[in-house]
């Protein structure tokens, strides 16, 4: 390693650790407030990402909503991920006794999710409002989760959002060997989280589902350990409250036959989640591709990054979709 590269890692490193110190000791109301002006600077700063945010809610809310209205909701969105970004180190301050000061749980099904503590199962969510959080909060409830995280290439990064992640006894692990201990943990009782609107390449880990209309490659893990493990899939999502507390929703569970396949498996957990995102778009993150494979013979309905790519073609065949 270059000596430029460990002093950039040794800056970065200590620039996290000194908001991992930091940030817990602000008072909740105070840490909100900085969250919404980091999200307001990061929007005008972001030139990029703001792009992309304001194309993709044109793109699904352009016939109902003006430009103003767009913009608006392009920024909150921004202002929505500052706070899951401040909220991940303030969640230092959560604890058993705590935790229901800041989320309000509502479970639609819970002798499902009381089942769930003596079987294991399943546990989906998208990229909306604090992610992070509606996992810290059901460990507090003794459900353990089994979650994997991408490696920063800076390792000392890597241990301290780890160490957040695994406050409330998850363990969160790399991606190199997932599916192997996941299936494990699973067979012996265990849960596992995933966030079923990851995009990711075109590859066989992947499927296709449509998304406000428009196709997007997805990853289908949760998918195929469904299959193979039977478990109930049990989709959750945490919905901002102007107050800085959360709104953390238990939806009934979600059980499948043979027929079903990854696509319809990862198609029926989006389904749970889109007509939430749009009722409340601006918690979303707009601001990513989500719509970067463009569908042949599609290009007036697609954002103009989308790019057609033979491999999401075949797997566009295989799903049949």
């Amino acid at each position: 390693m270059s000596v430029w590269k460990k002093l950039r890692y040794k800056a970065e490193w200590l620039g996290l650790a000194w908001l991992y110190f930091a940030i817990p000791l602000l008072p909740r109301r105070a840490a909100h407030g900085l969250s919404r002006l980091l999200g307001s600077i990061a929007f005008l700063a972001d030139k990029r990402g703001r792009t992309t945010a304001i194309e993709n809610l044109t793109l699904i809310f352009g016939a109902e909503k003006n430009e103003s209205e767009i913009r608006q909701l392009a920024k909150d969105s921004y202002r929505s991920f500052a706070q899951t970004v401040i909220d991940q180190f303030w969640s230092r301050r959560l604890t058993p006794d705590n935790y229901e000061k800041y989320c309000d749980v509502q479970i639609d099904d819970q002798e499902a999710v009381d089942a769930a503590l003596q079987t294991g199962a399943i546990w989906v969510t998208p990229h909306y409002g604090n992610f992070e959080w509606i996992a810290l909060m059901m460990g507090f409830r003794d459900y353990k989760f089994t979650i994997i995280a991408q490696d920063f290439k800076n390792q000392s990064l890597t241990d301290i959002y780890k160490k957040n992640r695994e406050i409330s006894g998850h363990e969160v692990i790399s991606q190199r060997g997932a599916i192997r201990k996941l299936l494990r943990n699973l067979k012996a009782g265990g849960h596992a989280a995933f966030l079923t609107d990851l995009t990711i390449k075109p590859s066989k880990p992947a499927t296709i589902i449509e998304c406000f209309g428009k196709m997007t490659c997805v990853t289908a893990i949760h998918a195929e350990l469904m299959k193979r493990t039977g478990l109930p899939v049990i989709p959750g999502i945490c919905i901002p409250k102007p107050d800085g507390t959360y709104l953390i929703r238990g939806f009934k569970k979600l059980t499948f036959g043979p027929d079903d396949t990854d696509q319809t498996i990862a198609q029926a957990c989006w389904d749970v989640f889109e007509p939430i995102i749009r009722e409340n778009p601006a918690p979303w993150l707009w601001m990513y591709k989500h719509f970067r494979y463009l569908p042949t013979g599609e290009e007036a309905h697609y954002p103009s990054y989308a790019r057609s790519n033979e491999k999401f073609d075949q797997v566009r065949e295989r799903v049949g979709i």
